[in-house]
């Protein structure tokens, strides 16, 4: 973990209200609050995990957090700036996004597709000249998929897929890289890597990286730092095992005879009465 002195803001939620508003025809539309009172900080240099239970609010917060969707209350701002006030083709510079929907480029390359994420810094019809090629290099080599360049994007693995995405978001050379749920289509061994992949980016190339994960073992042994969403819609921002110490992660996952051992930072069964 990078040493505190070294680590500026990258992210920071200030008292944020996360929701939606549904419209209707003819009517004011009707707010809906999903959480609301969250205030949390993810630096840059550091990994910081999202977890928490189903429905929570997890996804409604990282598409705040990028400003898919406005804050109903609240701010968010991004190296010190309102994201709000961020005109979003600047934004657009700043923030790189790799959502969970499966996506089908057609007979793109791993290469072609990469360079999809210099378009932010294009100005119209400009072709990409010779620092947005090394950018794209730049951007493969760092996730180990050099190798990948000239391959379909079609003909790879769940994987290697989900390196290429993530080099696409690195060529945007953004301030945030944010992932929802990165790690959902992979098996165990490709979830290692990915997640050790995205601790040795925040840290290499000095971006705030925030990923939601339902891979908790995974994340508490990995993150740097770790924003936990529980059931009651409070957020708490701390490293992992501050709030595996202090009995948050149990209060929030623990289910019927599973429970979350803060010795062994994993679940087991909790064992049967053996009064009955």
């Amino acid at each position: 973990m990078i040493p505190s002195s070294t680590v500026t803001p990258g992210v920071e939620l200030h008292d944020l209200t996360i929701g939606y508003t549904r419209r209707r025809a003819l009517r004011r539309g009707t707010v809906t609050e999903v959480a609301s009172g969250l205030s949390a900080v993810a630096r840059r240099g550091e990994l910081t995990a999202l977890v928490g239970p189903n429905g929570a609010g997890k996804s409604t917060l990282l598409r705040t957090l990028c400003g898919l969707q406005p804050a109903l209350r609240g701010r968010v701002l991004i190296d010190g700036e309102d994201v709000a006030t961020v005109k979003p083709a600047d934004l657009a510079t700043r923030i790189s996004v790799v959502l969970t929907e499966r996506i089908d480029p057609g007979l793109f390359t791993v290469r072609e597709l990469v360079a999809l994420g210099r378009t932010p810094h294009l100005p119209a019809s400009a072709r990409l000249s010779p620092e947005d090629l090394a950018a794209v290099d730049q951007a493969l080599e760092a996730v180990g998929a050099t190798r990948l360049a000239s391959r379909q994007f079609s003909e790879l693995s769940d994987g290697q897929r989900q390196r290429s995405l993530t080099a696409r978001a690195l060529a945007q050379d953004p301030s945030l890289l944010v992932l929802d749920e990165p790690t959902s289509f992979l098996d165990v061994p490709s979830r290692v890597e990915l997640v050790d992949v995205l601790g040795r980016l925040a840290r290499e190339q000095n971006l705030a990286v925030v990923m939601s994960t339902h891979e908790l073992e995974l994340a508490l042994r990995v993150a740097d730092r770790m924003w936990l969403l529980g059931t009651d819609r409070t957020l708490t921002c701390d490293t992992p095992a501050a709030l595996a110490e202090s009995g948050r992660i149990g209060a929030a996952f623990d289910r019927g005879r599973m429970r979350f051992d803060s010795r062994t930072m994993v679940f087991d069964l909790k064992p049967e009465d053996s009064s009955v």
